[in-house]
């Protein structure tokens, strides 16, 4: 087992995990006042998702309070993300990983856990096909009390928000300013863990935070949705990790508009994203002409998109539930183009003010 897991003091990694962090930033647009809308690319971790920045301090939490020992065995129910996170860490860690899933997951990222050695769990899903999330805990629960297995609980513990501290420490030693942080919210780490060290590092940032329509975290009747890796559908108790005082605004965003701004995202920038990115920044580009002159936003982009080629980036997948809306995919277009060319109007006005 390794010692150690931090990032590797040479210029070759001894460890897969030792490059995690350090992920790129990319401005999708701006304005002619000069406000800007960035993406922290997540997607460019081991395992293209930010979940195994959280993955990892969960499991040094254990080891070191003595939950998890040598030659153990972590059970987790998980949509995806945070499975691969700790899949990667357990086979790097010589840990036994069992992942409680359903089929609202991906399927590449089931395949991608097993290829790691992780062993799957499956619990049928609703009459809906969402998330059985209330389920996968249960079952979870009960293979961890009926083995002894360390059971993360990724909804409630600390070490969860707390792996997002260097994120946070990222974002200040890049940026000059930080305005706006969007993100979905999910088990809270990322978008609370990361609002929470902004904070105390002295950054005065204001949090908005998305989840799907139908999702309980920002109250309001449940329902189903399509988006993975964000939400809590009816029944689910919110976990502690969501910390509603470093959420300074909520905002349901459906499965149309999140999937609608992930496809366009990929053909303007070459960028697969998922669907919670999506939505997120969805958001942000509504808000883009909204904010002071001058801000910057910075989406938080969970992970990559191609773990999601067989549903949200294909056709006849979204046209089968409804979630198909061309129109949809060009207004977006002209919103993304019209924000383009107010840069150029603003630029030939200045242009002007000088000749004269």
């Amino acid at each position: 087992m390794l010692t150690t897991i931090s990032r590797s003091t040479t210029a070759i990694a001894d460890h897969a995990s030792a490059l995690v962090g350090d992920t790129p930033l990319l401005e999708l647009t701006r304005t002619g006042s000069g406000t800007r809308l960035l993406l922290k690319l997540e997607q460019f971790n081991p395992t293209g998702s930010g979940k195994i920045r959280m993955a990892r301090q969960m499991i040094l939490a254990a080891e070191r309070t003595g939950r998890l020992r040598p030659g153990g065995h972590i059970v987790e129910p998980t949509s995806g993300n945070t499975g691969l996170g700790l899949a990667m860490i357990a086979l790097e860690r010589g840990y036994r990983f069992t992942a409680v899933v359903d089929s609202h997951a991906a399927r590449d990222k089931l395949r991608v856990m097993a290829a790691m050695g992780a062993e799957l769990v499956l619990v049928d899903g609703d009459s809906t096909g969402g998330p059985s999330t209330v389920e996968r805990r249960r079952v979870a629960d009960e293979i961890a009390a009926r083995t002894g297995a360390f059971r993360p609980d990724q909804h409630n513990n600390p070490a969860n928000n707390d792996g997002y501290t260097e994120l946070a420490g990222e974002l200040v030693d890049a940026l000059d300013r930080i305005d706006y942080l969007v993100g979905a919210v999910g088990t809270g780490g990322s978008l609370c863990g990361t609002t929470r060290e902004l904070r105390r590092l002295g950054v005065p940032v204001t949090t908005i935070g998305v989840e799907p329509v139908g999702s309980i975290i920002f109250g309001g009747p449940g329902g189903s949705y399509w988006q993975t890796g964000a939400g809590s559908p009816p029944g689910f108790t919110v976990g502690s990790n969501v910390d509603y005082s470093c959420i300074d605004e909520g905002v349901p965003i459906g499965d149309v508009a999140a999937f609608t701004t992930a496809r366009v995202v990929a053909r303007r920038t070459g960028l697969l994203i998922g669907g919670t990115a999506g939505a997120a920044i969805s958001l942000a580009l509504r808000r883009l002409a909204l904010v002071p002159a001058g801000s910057t936003i910075v989406v938080l982009v969970c992970d990559a998109g191609e773990k999601y080629l067989d549903t949200m980036y294909d056709d006849d997948w979204l046209r089968a539930r409804g979630l198909l809306d061309e129109a949809a995919h060009r207004r977006l277009h002209r919103l993304l183009d019209a924000y383009a060319d107010s840069v150029d109007i603003a630029a030939a006005d200045l242009c002007r003010k000088a000749g004269a």
